[in-house]
């Protein structure tokens, strides 16, 4: 075969060039940006209250606060992850925090409702571009191996502090300021992120084409959005309702027809030979099923606290406080034990020492007390989550070609995202079908009870699922 003229254009590194001084300052900026992603999924919803007040939104409207930011957010991150490595890594960091912060400032001065969900919506598209950046810069930054184990494990924790924190950064900035400083907040952030990535990220980018496959673009966004739009409609018409199914039915078939124009597509969104390693197809299937129970675990520790044991939104943030620091020290207490007994070993003990806290926490009673119906097995159920989310993240990067880290990275940030979408509009079918539309702070326990048994299900069926398809730790060196 013919060599390449000389003056062509070569791609840029996509390769470890950044100098080890400034790795964790890279590794703290795009930690930073993964931070506020994640974080705007739950900050809001101690604030709808006073949104509601304050905007005159209807009950449909309060609801899509919530559900512009997700449905953008799901629908848009596979796009982002390729536009990452087409256009570059660093752009698209700038670009989708720019978006994110701008759709901020418009979201927390919003004078009518409308305005509101506009600028959620953005921000749910400039978070779509951001977060597989923040994953894609850090496997680019850091050699394979521990320290980039471990960088990944900080990328975990900071993400799942993010969603933590969301109650009580919410409660916080709501009861001392006002609902529009849990926008606001963001602004000074950005801001800071923005020049700090100006000053300490290096461009890298991989292959020479810019080309983007728009009819893959535009079947994968429109069937993801669908689907996610799909499965927030339950929660306000069932799963058997029309406005539920034609959604997810449609969804499903986009996704279906996008998988079957990548297959003949020249420059695929998404090569599906990315599926043919192990680590990646098991990878992103382990995390959308354990997903589904750890994002919903926040949700219904909240409302468990508020209804039925009084707590104010202030007081339930700060009792989620020890089930936060434990997620993260099952982040970080991750890399350590991969060396010693492999990724696989490691997430099927996270997701069965989660499975063991949510157990617990099913037997929950209307008048528990806070270190046994909320400390102890929320911390449980957290240090499990970070302990399965450190491999799970480092197995699907690895398994990957370095041209493909930014989609991958889209991948592996979709499955999290869809997973706890589908997870906690499942649960709360369960916790809606025992409780029987009453209100009583009993009759709600035993909603709430019923939801954690059927997420300690699911945890289960992920450790099992994890043994027997993750790589074995002979086939983990193999492919780092």
């Amino acid at each position: 075969m013919p060599q390449a003229p000389s003056n062509t254009r070569k791609p840029l590194a996509p390769a470890h060039t950044t100098p080890p001084s400034r790795t964790w300052a890279v590794i703290l900026a795009a930690c930073a940006g993964q931070f506020l992603v994640v974080l705007d999924v739950s900050v809001v919803n101690v604030a709808l209250p006073s949104m509601r007040a304050d905007l005159g939104l209807s009950a449909t409207g309060l609801q899509w606060v919530l559900n512009a930011y997700s449905i953008a957010f799901a629908g848009f991150m596979l796009l982002g992850g390729r536009a990452a490595d087409l256009f570059g890594r660093k752009r698209m960091f700038l670009v989708g925090l720019s978006l994110f912060t701008a759709a901020s400032v418009a979201g927390g001065l919003a004078q009518e409702g409308w305005q509101l969900l506009a600028a959620r919506g953005v921000q749910g598209l400039g978070a779509a571009v951001l977060a597989p950046a923040t994953l894609t810069i850090i496997t680019a930054a850091v050699p394979p191996g521990p320290a980039r184990t471990r960088a990944i494990a900080t990328w975990a924790a900071v993400g799942a502090a993010g969603g933590a924190a969301g109650g009580l950064v919410g409660g916080v900035l709501t009861d001392l300021l006002s609902w529009r400083w849990v926008l606001l907040i963001n602004v000074p952030v950005g801001v800071l992120v923005l020049a700090a990535a100006t000053l300490w990220l290096t461009e890298s980018r991989v292959g020479t084409s810019r080309r983007l496959d728009l009819p893959g673009a535009v079947l994968a966004t429109g069937g993801l959005a669908a689907v996610a739009y799909g499965i927030v409609q339950t929660e306000e018409s069932g799963w058997g309702a029309g406005e539920t199914l034609l959604p997810l039915l449609g969804g499903l078939a986009l996704l279906g027809l996008f998988a079957a124009v990548e297959a003949r597509a020249k420059a695929p969104l998404m090569p599906l030979k990315v599926f043919r390693s192990r680590a990646v197809a098991a990878a992103n299937v382990a995390m959308l099923v354990t997903g589904s129970a750890s994002f919903a675990m926040w949700f219904f520790m909240t409302v468990y606290a508020q209804n039925v044991l009084g707590y104010t939104p202030l007081e339930a943030g700060l009792a989620l406080i020890p089930s936060s620091v434990s997620v993260i020290v099952g982040s970080k207490v991750a890399p350590p034990l991969m060396a010693r007994g492999g990724a696989r070993g490691v997430a099927v003990l996270g997701a069965l020492i989660a499975a063991t806290g949510f157990g617990w926490q099913s037997t929950m009673g209307a008048d528990g007390t806070y270190l046994t119906a909320i400390a102890g097995p929320g911390i449980l159920m957290m240090a499990g989550v970070g302990l399965a989310a450190t491999p799970l993240a480092a197995l699907a990067t690895s398994g990957a070609a370095p041209d493909d880290a930014g989609l991958v990275s889209g991948l592996i940030n979709t499955s999290r995202t869809m997973g706890g979408a589908l997870g906690l509009a499942i649960l709360s079918t369960v916790a809606a079908s025992r409780s029987g539309g009453a209100t009583d702070p009993q009759s709600l326990t035993d909603g709430y009870a019923l939801a954690f048994r059927t997420g300690a299900g699911v945890l289960l069926a992920a450790a099992v699922l994890m043994q027997l398809w993750l790589p074995r730790p002979a086939a983990e060196r193999a492919q780092a």
